[in-house]
């Protein structure tokens, strides 16, 4: 099948005479566009690289709507702290983690990055979206490897009763992600116990994602996964891209809950510098915008 392709880009399908559907997501620009913007070591690259992915493939399969937001956070008891990304079906994704800075090194067992490491085992992952009447719900349950994609599984069966499978994977060349992606595979009513078998054997052969991301992209890794399962995959891929939804006047805004006295210091010293921790952006508000909020007014934004 050949379909012309954006940087990054979710892939929907089905296989198995509809019984089973998959969602793929090529992320490898975003998680180079988050490891830039807040300066993440290799590891944490990583964890918040898988984290964004699922957050994106999470919000397709939960959501209801085609701007449906999902949030997803892993909170373990290794050295990166959380791990919180927010994911939109329409391809929109930001998050961040608490210590950017904080590395591990390779496993001795493989040489590969250490994720479960830097998130560590013992923790919680949570997940919120928002329901048909418009509250959010948070469902939540234990960590059970750190890995991410195993913890999202988990999630996924336990809590929201859906049997899936999750495939995470974010590859690091020459100090830049060079192959990022995922993969979420949901087994829908009327399964056969027979496709569910073929699509666990198939799995389990792949070994890791990257592999497959670096010889072939996420067309060849999504073949791979329903190889035998008749694969349908929709016309035309969903473009991705890492987008806050931070503003200049938000960051203003913001300083309404300081207080009159705080505001006044902020003024005397030559205004106030505020940074989104979703994204990494600065905003410079000056003491003529700050002096207008409490005046009830705002200065136009240049």
């Amino acid at each position: 099948m050949t379909l012309s392709l954006p940087d990054s880009y979710l892939l929907r399908g089905t296989a198995a005479g509809g019984t089973l559907r998959l969602v793929g997501m090529e992320s490898s620009r975003i998680v180079e566009d988050a490891r830039l913007r807040h300066g993440l070591s290799k590891t944490a690259t990583a964890a918040l690289g898988r984290t964004l992915t699922a957050s994106a493939l999470l919000a397709v399969v939960l959501g209801k709507r085609t701007d449906s937001r999902v949030n997803l956070r892993l909170e373990g008891n290794g050295p990166v702290g959380w791990v919180v990304a927010e994911g939109s079906a329409d391809g929109r994704v930001r998050g961040y983690v608490r210590h950017p800075d904080a590395d591990l090194p390779l496993r001795e067992s493989d040489g590969k990055l250490d994720v479960r490491g830097i998130v560590g085992q013992e923790g919680e992952i949570a997940v919120t979206r928002l329901l048909d009447n418009g509250e959010p719900y948070t469902g939540s349950a234990h960590l059970v490897s750190g890995e991410i994609a195993e913890d999202v599984s988990t999630y996924l069966g336990v809590s929201e009763q859906i049997p899936n499978a999750v495939l995470l994977g974010v590859y690091e060349e020459g100090g830049r992600v060079a192959h990022a992606g995922g993969l979420l595979i949901q087994a829908m009513p009327g399964v056969s116990d027979e496709t569910l078998g073929r699509l666990e054997a198939n799995v389990r052969a792949m070994g890791q994602l990257t592999d497959h991301l670096r010889r072939g992209g996420l067309l060849a890794a999504l073949e791979r996964a329903a190889e035998g399962l008749d694969l349908r995959l929709a016309a035309e891929a969903q473009p991705a891209r890492f987008e806050c939804r931070c503003s200049r006047q938000k960051a203003q805004d913001s300083l309404k809950f300081f207080s009159a006295a705080e505001r006044q210091d902020m003024i005397e010293t030559g205004g106030q510098e505020i940074v989104c921790h979703w994204c990494g952006e600065r905003y410079q508000i000056t003491p003529a915008e700050i002096e207008a909020l409490d005046q009830g007014g705002a200065h136009a934004l240049a």
